[in-house]
């Protein structure tokens, strides 16, 4: 977050509707340049775990696993360093988005630790999903 350019905004939050269960070493997905999307009530989004942190635009990111689809509750505004919890649990910070599937759907890039996919994150259908701004250091210390 910039914050010469970014001020306070709600969370998105959203429903998930299904589970992912494969992952790949291989998949080719290209990091959008943009570093926020508007997502609207009742999209559907695929939300995608990697271990790859390189944001540049056109970065290849192959190392995934797919966590599962999530249904937006409010309007609201993704960006890049946003927080993805899902189920109370942190999963990982946003690192961009790869438009492949658009306009169908996004793919919501994640960084976590390793790849990892719903089951072995214990995901269902319906977990609360959420997407949180983190604040710069020092507020809310």
């Amino acid at each position: 977050m910039n914050p010469n350019e970014d001020g306070g905004k709600r969370a998105v939050r959203g429903t998930l509707v299904k589970v992912l269960t494969h992952s790949r070493v291989d998949r080719g997905m290209r990091l959008e340049e943009f570093a926020s999307r508007c997502v609207r009530q009742g999209e559907v989004h695929e939300l995608v775990t990697t271990d790859q942190t390189d944001h540049a635009p056109g970065t290849r990111i192959d190392r995934v696993g797919f966590l599962g689809f999530v249904e937006v509750d409010r309007a609201g505004v993704i960006d890049r360093g946003d927080q993805l919890w899902i189920g109370g649990h942190l999963v990982g910070t946003v690192l961009g988005f790869d438009a492949c599937h658009f306009p169908n759907h996004y793919n919501v890039l994640v960084t976590a630790a390793e790849p990892v996919t719903g089951p072995q994150l214990g995901l269902v259908p319906e977990a609360h999903v959420v997407f949180q701004q983190r604040l710069p250091a020092g507020i809310g210390d």
